[in-house]
């Protein structure tokens, strides 16, 4: 019996669903086009296709010059923020600042971001005046400092906004102490403002559209340490690097109090973070990474954090009923 070529055959296939389905079922144009892509004739192709990146953009400057020296002023990841787009017409600027003594980085910015502004909760956005002060040499403290249904500031971003758990205030009842990011309350970039015109982050996105693609470095926690992308080294060169990601399994349903709804698993994982959301570098030196799944970016503190002062320091006030 003569077979017909494969090619051939999978288009008479196609037809005869055509005949036996609804034309909307399949698409013999696709089909065609995907066969013109995978021939049927076995090729020795001249190049291996590359995986898929991740999502996360990178800055254009190789890694390993995009890091500052443990203990060197990180004054260069803080970007110049002139020549944003701004939240809109009617808002100001944003502006940053960053400089060191010889034991602190103090960074202080009006809170605006430097995006388009869509509301996400019933509050409106206003200028806010931060100023942090973290350590410019942390250290790994003896016993981590748990941030469990802990609001208010817990780091800050290198374009100088609040970032906040991964966890919202006590109400509304219902989602208490809820995911923000599962309950999608936050904007595209993973913030939105807080009931005292605030705006801050519970979750980072390195990309463009948000301006924190310029550095691996995307803010600092209160214990001084950095936070980077998902993106690390690992080898001190920085020949090879790897994207790192939480080892937090969603256990439960973190419409309200989050924590009760996720584990930490590290069994299995390749790459996967610590249960603060970071890791020990090539360096020896301690980071934490953004990643895309709770906690996003703080699991708890590796180091002690700063008490801060004024705005800095206040913790979040309970969210308005809806």
């Amino acid at each position: 019996m003569k077979r017909l070529p494969i090619a051939a055959s999978l288009l008479c296939l196609a037809a005869l669903l055509t005949a036996c389905f609804d034309s909307a079922s399949v698409d013999t144009t696709a089909l065609a086009r995907w066969l013109s892509q995978h021939p049927t004739t076995p090729t020795t192709p001249s190049t291996t296709t590359a995986p898929a990146a991740p999502t996360t953009t990178q800055p254009a400057a190789p890694l390993s010059t995009q890091l500052p020296a443990w203990g060197e002023c990180p004054t260069a990841v803080f970007p110049n923020l002139s020549t944003t787009a701004g939240a809109g017409a009617g808002y100001a600027m944003p502006a940053v600042s960053a400089n060191c003594t010889a034991t602190e980085v103090i960074v202080a910015s009006n809170g605006m971001p430097s995006y388009t502004f869509v509301p996400r909760t019933p509050n409106p956005l206003a200028v806010t005046t931060w100023s942090w002060h973290v350590p410019l040499r942390p250290v790994v403290a003896a016993a981590t400092t748990s941030i469990v249904d802990r609001g208010g500031t817990l780091g800050f971003t290198v374009t100088g906004l609040p970032i906040y758990g991964p966890t919202e205030g006590p109400t509304p009842v219902a989602e208490a102490y809820g995911d923000p990011v599962y309950n999608g309350i936050l904007d595209t970039c993973g913030g939105h403002t807080g009931p005292q015109s605030e705006y801050h982050y519970h979750a980072l996105h390195s990309v463009a559209a948000c301006n924190l693609n310029t550095s691996y470095i995307l803010g600092y926690a209160l214990d001084g340490f950095p936070i980077y992308n998902s993106v690390g080294c690992i080898d001190l060169a920085c020949s090879t690097t790897a994207v790192f990601t939480s080892g937090y399994d969603m256990t439960g349903n973190p419409h309200s109090h989050s924590w009760l709804a996720y584990t930490y698993n590290a069994a299995g994982k390749t790459n996967v973070l610590d249960q603060c959301n970071g890791r020990i570098g090539p360096d020896g030196t301690y980071r934490y990474h953004a990643t895309s799944v709770f906690p996003y970016t703080f699991g708890c503190f590796k180091g002690l954090p700063t008490a801060q002062s004024g705005n800095a320091g206040a913790p979040m006030p309970p969210m308005p009923a809806p």
